[in-house]
C-alpha cells in the first residue's frame, strides 16, 4: 500500500539522523546550491544556509557548502564572497561569536562551476574524497535547485547519473515553484523528475509553508482543541478569508507574469495551501507527517469544482503599457493577463458545507499585507449600548481568529484571537504576546480587543524551510500528489478564464471601491459596474473589452477578426483543437508553418500558452522558405527554430525543413531539392499524393528573391488552411485582395481554395478596418 512505504520511509529519514551519533565516524552533509549566483540565493538562501550552520553545528554535524552555477569560477567566487560578508546572527548572538562563526562557514564553503555531466562527477569525486581526508563518512547531500524549472530536467539527470551519495547516505533535492503551468505540464514535469528521484528524495518549496505564522496554522489548532472542536464548522464560522495584497507591480517581471497572472503566480499554490491547513481535518498525531499529508489529500478532494462565475479578475491600468514596453509588443497590444483575483471556493464535507472561503490577491492594491481570518457568525442580541460593552465580554462583538502572516500596518507576524471567544494557548518559549498600541485598529477593533501573540525571535522562512530539509520534515512541502491535486482543482478555472477581459483599475488608493466584489450563492461579482473609461479624455485609446471577436466573411469565406492578443490566441486553440482531433482519429497531426513577421506571435503563443498540444504526434513543415542557409537569419526555419522549436518537444525526426541548400548551393533546380520535399511529403501522407507538383521554386519581389514553396494544388488538399492578417500595413493590400477574381498567378492567395477542407481568414482589427 502507498502509505505504507511511505510511512517506512519517514522512518528511513528518522532512523538516518538519529543514528548520526551511533556511528564510529562522524558525519558529514554537503549542501550543494545550484544558481548560487542569482537574487533569491543571495537575498535568503545563503542566509537560510547560514542559519542551519548556527543551529546544528554544536550538535557534532560537520558541513561543506557547496555554491554552483553557470557562471565562470572567477566571477562566481567574486559574488560569494561578497554575499558571505553579508551574512548575518540573531539579535542573541554575541559580535565577537558572530565574526568567529562567520569565519568558519566561510572556509566551509566554496563556489564552482556546474555545466556539464564532467562537472557533476567531478564534484562527486570531490566529496568523497574531502570526506575521507577528514576521516568522516558521507550522511547525505542536499541539492538545492535555485533555477529556472525548464533546467530541472537536465540537472536531475546529471546528480542521478553521476552525483549520487554512495550506500548509506541519503539523497535530498530541493526544487523552486513554478511546478507547471497547468495539469498536463505539471504532470509531464512530475513525470520526468520521477524517473530520476524518489518521492521521499524530492522536497518542492512553497516558501509561505515556511512563514511563521503559516507555520503555527496546525500546532495552533491541536493546541486549541478544546476550545475549536465546538466552533470550527459550518454551525460557527461565518467566512474564511485567505488574503495577499501588494503595492508593488510587476515591472521587470511582465515576460513571467505574462505566462502565469495572479492565480498561477500565487492563488494556485500560496493560498491554496494556507487553505487546506484551515479547512483540512487534524490527525490523532500532528507529530506524523505522513498523516499530516494524507489529510491534506483529503481536503483537496473535497474542494467543489470552481466554475467561471467563481472568479472576478482586474488588471492595473498600467500594465498592458510596462508589457508593451518590456516585451517589445506593437502599440496596440492589450494584455488578457489578470494581476488581481477574487475567487470563491466551497468544501462539499460535512464540516464545511456551505461556508464561503475567499481566496484573494493583486498587484498595485492600497496596501502590502497578508492574513487568513476566520470570521464566527454572531447571533448575540445585546440590550445595553455599546458603550457599556467590555471586550472580553460582550457576546457582540465580531468574534474572529486571524493568522497575521506579515506586513500591513502591525508590521509582523501574529495570531490574533478575539477576546470574547477564548484565551489561546501558544508556546511560550516561541511566542509572545504583543504589547498594546493604542489607536491600532486591525479589522474594524482595537488592537486591545484581541489576544495577540507575535514570534520571540522573528525568522526568515527560508531559514526555517532549509532547517526542515536537513530535519526531515516532509509535510512543510508540497508532495507530487499535493501538486497535482491543486492543479487538478484550478486549470478548469484557468481554461474558462482564458480569454476573459480583466476590469481594469488605477491602482493603490485611487482603487476606491472599484475592486470590491460580493457573493450570492456560488456566483461573485464585482460590487460596483465597470466604469467605460477610467482616465477619460478625447485621445484614449479603444480597449479590448470595448469590442467582440467579429466573425464575418471574406472573399466567401469565414473571417474572424479580434485583437491581435484575442486574434492570435483564438488561432493557436482552432490549431491545437485540430491537432487534437487528428491525432485521436489517424494517430499522427501535419502543421504546415509560413515564415515572416507575421507568424511570430503565433509561435510564441503555441511554445508558452499551449502545453496540452500534441507535440509528440506533429509533424512539422514548411510553407515556403528564403534561399538561404538554414542557419541565416533571414531563413524562415530559423525563426521557426528561434520562436517555437526550442520551447516544445517535438521529435526531431517529425521536422521538415526545405531542403534549399544541397550540395554547397541554394535551390540549384539540378539539386532537386522540390522533388525530395514532395518525396519526403508524399511519403507521410496515408493516402500518397501523386498528380500535379507539389513544390515548386519561386520569386519573390522582396530579397532575397528565389524561394521554395508548397504548390497551390497541394496546399488546396488541406483539411484547414488558416490565413493570418495582421497590422495597419496590411489594411490597404486586405482591401484589394477582398475584390480581386480567381488569378492566382497575379494574386496567389486567390488561388488558395480548399477542395475538401476550409479556409479561414484571421485578420485583426488594423487589418480589416485599418
Amino acid at each position: 500500500r502507498p502509505g505504507v512505504w511511505k510511512m517506512l520511509m519517514a522512518a528511513v529519514c528518522v532512523a538516518l539522523l538519529s543514528g548520526l551519533q551511533a556511528q564510529d565516524l562522524p558525519g558529514q552533509v554537503s549542501i550543494i546550491l545550484l544558481g548560487a549566483t542569482g537574487d533569491l540565493a543571495r537575498k535568503y538562501l545563503w542566509q537560510g544556509l547560514f542559519h542551519l550552520y548556527l543551529e546544528e553545528v554544536g550538535k557534532g554535524h560537520h558541513f561543506r557548502f557547496h555554491g554552483a552555477a553557470l557562471t565562470s569560477t572567477e566571477q562566481g567566487q567574486e559574488v560569494i564572497a561578497k554575499v558571505l560578508e553579508s551574512l548575518s546572527c540573531p539579535r542573541d548572538v554575541a559580535p565577537g561569536h558572530c565574526a568567529e562563526l562567520k569565519a568558519q562557514f566561510q572556509q566551509l564553503s566554496e563556489y564552482r562551476q556546474l555545466k556539464t555531466p564532467e562537472d557533476y562527477l567531478a564534484l562527486s569525486k570531490d566529496i568523497k574524497a574531502q570526506v575521507e581526508h577528514e576521516g568522516l563518512r558521507e550522511t547525505g547531500r542536499i541539492f538545492y535547485l535555485s533555477v529556472p524549472p525548464f533546467a530541472y530536467v537536465d540537472i536531475a539527470r546529471n546528480i542521478n547519473s553521476s552525483c549520487r551519495p554512495g550506500p548509506g547516505a541519503w539523497l535530498r533535492v530541493v526544487l523552486e515553484k513554478p511546478f507547471g503551468h497547468d495539469l498536463h505540464s505539471a504532470q509531464q514535469l512530475a513525470a520526468e523528475l520521477g524517473s530520476f528521484f524518489r518521492e521521499e528524495e524530492m522536497y518542492r518549496v512553497d516558501h509561505y509553508l515556511g512563514k511563521q505564522v503559516v507555520a503555527q496554522i496546525l500546532p495552533f489548532r491541536d493546541q486549541n482543541r478544546a476550545a475549536l472542536d465546538g466552533l470550527w464548522n459550518r454551525h460557527h464560522v461565518e467566512r474564511v478569508e485567505v488574503v495577499m495584497k501588494e503595492t508593488l507591480d510587476v515591472e521587470g517581471r511582465t515576460s513571467f507574469y505574462e505566462e502565469y497572472g495572479v492565480i498561477r503566480d500565487v492563488l494556485q499554490n500560496h493560498l491554496t495551501e494556507v487553505l487546506t491547513l484551515v479547512a483540512m481535518e487534524l490527525p490523532v498525531n500532528m507529530s506524523n507527517a505522513e498523516a499530516v499529508l494524507q489529510h491534506k489529500l483529503r481536503a483537496f478532494a473535497a474542494l467543489r469544482g470552481l466554475q467561471r462565475h467563481s472568479a472576478v479578475l482586474g488588471q492595473y491600468q498600467a500594465y498592458s503599457g510596462q508589457v508593451r514596453g518590456e516585451l517589445q509588443k506593437p502599440d496596440s497590444f492589450h494584455s488578457l493577463t489578470p494581476t488581481f483575483a477574487g475567487i470563491l471556493i466551497h468544501i462539499d464535507n460535512l464540516r464545511w458545507e456551505s461556508v464561503p472561503f475567499i481566496l484573494m490577491s493583486g498587484k498595485v492594491l492600497d496596501e502590502r499585507v497578508s492574513y487568513v481570518r476566520i470570521l464566527f457568525k454572531n447571533q448575540a442580541f445585546c440590550v445595553q449600548s455599546e458603550k457599556h460593552w467590555v471586550a472580553a465580554q460582550s457576546r457582540c462583538l465580531p468574534r474572529q481568529i486571524i493568522f497575521y502572516i506579515g506586513h500591513g500596518e502591525l508590521g509582523s507576524p501574529a495570531v490574533l484571537v478575539s477576546r470574547n471567544l477564548f484565551r489561546p494557548a501558544l508556546p511560550s518559549a516561541s511566542w509572545k504576546e504583543v504589547e498594546g498600541r493604542p489607536g491600532l485598529r486591525l479589522f474594524g477593533l482595537p488592537l486591545s480587543d484581541y489576544y495577540a501573540y507575535s514570534p520571540v525571535r522573528e525568522q526568515d522562512a527560508y531559514s526555517l524551510l532549509i532547517s526542515h530539509i536537513f530535519h526531515c520534515r516532509k509535510d512543510s512541502f508540497v508532495t507530487t500528489e499535493n501538486l497535482l491535486a491543486s492543479w487538478v482543482f484550478w486549470t478548469p478555472l484557468l481554461d474558462s478564464l482564458a480569454h476573459e477581459v480583466p476590469r481594469l483599475y488605477p491602482g493603490g488608493a485611487e482603487n476606491g471601491q472599484l475592486l470590491d466584489f460580493g457573493f450570492s450563492g456560488g456566483h461573485l461579482s464585482f460590487s460596483q459596474p465597470q466604469p467605460e473609461q477610467l482616465v477619460p479624455g478625447p485621445d484614449s485609446a479603444p480597449l479590448p473589452s470595448d469590442f467582440q471577436v467579429l466573425r464575418a466573411k471574406y472573399r466567401e469565406s469565414p473571417l474572424i477578426s479580434a485583437w491581435p492578443e484575442e486574434l492570435i490566441a483564438r488561432l493557436a486553440g482552432d490549431i491545437e483543437a485540430a491537432a487534437m482531433r487528428a491525432v485521436r482519429r489517424f494517430g499522427e497531426f501535419h502543421l504546415a508553418l509560413s515564415g515572416g513577421s507575421s507568424p511570430v506571435a503565433l509561435f510564441q503563443q503555441l511554445a508558452t500558452g499551449h502545453y496540452s498540444f500534441p507535440w509528440a504526434h506533429t509533424h512539422l513543415w514548411l510553407v515556403d522558405e528564403r534561399c538561404v542557409p538554414l542557419w541565416d537569419p533571414e531563413s524562415n526555419f530559423q525563426g521557426l527554430q528561434t520562436h517555437l522549436l526550442q520551447h516544445v518537444r517535438v521529435p526531431h525526426y517529425n521536422v521538415h525543413p526545405m531542403p534549399v541548400h544541397r550540395r554547397q548551393r541554394l535551390c540549384a533546380e539540378e539539386d532537386q531539392g522540390t522533388q525530395v520535399y514532395a518525396e519526403e511529403i508524399s511519403a507521410l501522407s496515408p493516402a500518397g499524393l501523386d498528380g500535379e507538383q507539389l513544390v515548386v521554386l519561386t520569386t519573390s519581389p522582396s530579397s532575397p528573391h528565389r524561394r521554395m514553396s508548397l504548390s497551390l494544388p497541394l496546399i488546396n488538399r488541406a483539411r484547414k488552411v488558416a490565413v493570418l492578417v495582421m497590422g495597419r500595413m496590411k489594411r490597404e493590400i486586405a482591401m484589394l485582395v477582398s475584390r480581386v477574381g480567381h488569378e492566382p498567378k497575379k494574386w496567389p492567395i486567390s488561388g488558395v481554395l480548399p477542395d475538401s477542407g476550409q479556409l479561414v481568414w484571421y485578420m485583426d482589427y488594423d487589418a480589416f478596418l485599418g
